[in-house]
């Protein structure tokens, strides 16, 4: 009986020790920014061959989740009621972001928001991802928004993990100064045990100079809540809104770009979610801000589809679409044109979006 006994407690007592000895050591190590801190930047590039932002003048921004380079056609992922936890291997993931770059390249912009881009992740192979996507640009930005030398899967714990992950946003600029980058860190709506291997969300914020005035354009890249109930959606969302608010009322002129999670007016009419039973995104809501700011989006073109199995454009049925990329302008910046690129879904899960906008002089 003793024998028995022991048999069947010996393995129950390895998960549960070994799964107290994770949370213990994930809990130590666990990634805990400040408030505000200085965003990474850059190694220093020649100040003379910049320039400053012109009023009056038109400016493009290109705003993109690139799905860190691991979520492209032939993807899906188990959050969205796929299997997959990374990419099939590293090929791929080259191939995407290959793609990836050329894309930018060929939709050239003065101003690039990227957002889930790998600097060192066991998903994706160890590739920092700010090498291949840097082509060119003479200034950026980066801050972590995932940070994690151990990512378990939720369901299965130690079968198949995430593993390590270090992820976040990337701002670049095609020859404009860039002076000031900082990482804001936005509300986390997780509590222990799940906050410790969970995304930090935050804004990354740049101040570009705009010439003759002591004015400054704010420039702010950021991907909001995912997968949670809807309440850090909507806290992260307002506080993006105080601080936008904030910065334009100091004489700013103020850009926010990325990914919402949160479908833009209209966006449910023209794709109706047929998908409830997996991934869901919020709804912006279109009373945000006061008269004047602008939300720039496109409905003509999806901004990203649903992961629950591998590209499949042809399958009406079991595909869904959404459109939760765009930005937010203040009342001193002019919308021009903004546009949904379509990528056809080949290298991400997110079309990017393009927009052309001019700096009012007055």
């Amino acid at each position: 009986m003793k024998r028995i006994v022991k048999i069947i407690l010996t393995p129950v007592l390895v998960v549960v020790f070994g799964t107290g000895g994770l949370l213990g050591w994930l809990s130590a190590v666990e990634y805990k920014p400040a408030p505000v801190e200085a965003a990474e930047r850059g190694a220093p590039v020649d100040a003379s061959s910049l320039h400053n932002v012109q009023a009056g003048q038109p400016l493009t921004i290109l705003s993109w989740n690139i799905g860190y380079g691991g979520l492209g056609q032939y993807s899906d992922f188990f959050m969205d009621g796929g299997k997959n936890t990374k990419a099939a291997d590293e090929k791929q993931v080259r191939a995407y972001l290959d793609g990836i770059s050329d894309s930018i390249m060929q939709n050239g912009a003065d101003l690039v928001l990227l957002q889930e881009v790998d600097a060192n992740s066991s998903r994706t192979y160890g590739i920092d991802q700010r090498d291949l996507l840097n082509d060119g640009m003479e200034c950026e930005a980066f801050a972590l928004n995932y940070s994690c030398p151990f990512v378990p899967n939720p369901n299965t714990l130690l079968i198949h993990p995430l593993g390590k992950i270090n992820s976040g946003l990337y701002t670049m600029t095609d020859g404009l100064m860039l002076d000031k980058a900082e990482r804001i860190a936005l509300p986390c709506p997780f509590s222990w045990p799940l906050r410790i291997a969970n995304l930090k969300r935050c804004l990354l914020v740049s101040y570009l100079p705009v010439e003759g005035s002591d004015r400054q354009l704010v420039l702010i890249n950021l991907h909001l809540e995912a997968y949670d109930d809807g309440e850090g959606k909507i806290a992260q969302t307002n506080q993006l809104r105080e601080f936008i608010r904030s910065e334009y009322e100091k004489g700013n002129y103020v850009i926010a770009g990325g990914d919402f999670n949160q479908v833009f007016p209209g966006g449910l009419e023209v794709y109706p979610n047929t998908h409830t039973e997996n991934w869901e995104p919020g709804v912006l809501d279109e009373n945000l801000l006061p008269a004047g700011w602008t939300l720039a989006y496109d409905l003509s073109v999806p901004s990203c589809r649903l992961l629950n199995q591998p590209y499949a454009p042809g399958d009406t049925a079991g595909t869904q679409y959404y459109v939760i990329d765009g930005l937010i302008l203040s009342p001193n910046v002019e919308l021009k044109s903004v546009q949904t690129i379509d990528a056809g879904f080949e290298n991400s899960d997110h079309n990017p979006v393009r927009a052309e906008v001019i700096l009012k002089d007055s």
